[in-house]
């Protein structure tokens, strides 16, 4: 029983995954010619260009994309904890519960991709490739505000730590909430 709930938890992930990365990509502006980016478009759009119809954008914002992540975060949370327990909390406690484990989710993929955005600026510098750019997308963005604060030492670039740190710390708040 516990390879089969390893197996649906994981195909679980990684359709969520999917539609987090349409979404902050679409946050960061990145290139959506890009063959990574093109692959979650596909993916996705069964779901997204039907809430289109429903859902407008707001100015630059996919509204259908976050409603789109917003209800595949609700249903993979759902089933996770149907998993554990066939109990569920009630309906508003069950949403603060998901809320709470989407931002936890957006700060983990952060965390991971700072930390692979880190070690390929180490192992490949300056070469491209469709992931440093979607990494390079996605990164940038958080990383420039602390640049400006923080000049760069002796030729390193600290931001990426105290980025980590600070998603760290976040982290950490996440049990006092309960």
């Amino acid at each position: 029983m516990g390879a089969i709930r390893f197996i649906v938890e994981s195909i679980l992930w990684l359709v969520f995954f999917v539609f987090l990365l349409r979404v902050i990509l679409q946050f960061a502006r990145a290139d959506f010619r890009n063959p990574i980016a093109q692959f979650v478009v596909r993916v996705t759009n069964p779901l997204v260009l039907p809430l289109r119809r429903v859902v407008p954008p707001i100015g630059r914002v996919d509204l259908a994309s976050i409603v789109a992540l917003l209800a595949v975060h609700i249903a993979v949370f759902s089933i996770q904890l149907w998993m554990i327990s066939p109990v569920f909390p009630p309906a508003p406690a069950l949403l603060l519960l998901a809320l709470e484990a989407l931002i936890q989710s957006v700060l983990k993929f952060y965390l991971v991709a700072l930390i692979l955005y880190a070690v390929l600026s180490w192992v490949a510098p300056g070469t491209y490739s469709p992931t440093s750019s979607i990494l390079d997308s996605i990164c940038e963005p958080i990383l420039r505000p602390v640049r400006n604060i923080l000049p760069s030492i002796g030729g390193l670039d600290l931001s990426v730590l105290v980025v980590l740190i600070l998603i760290g710390a976040l982290l950490q708040l996440f049990p006092l909430l309960r």
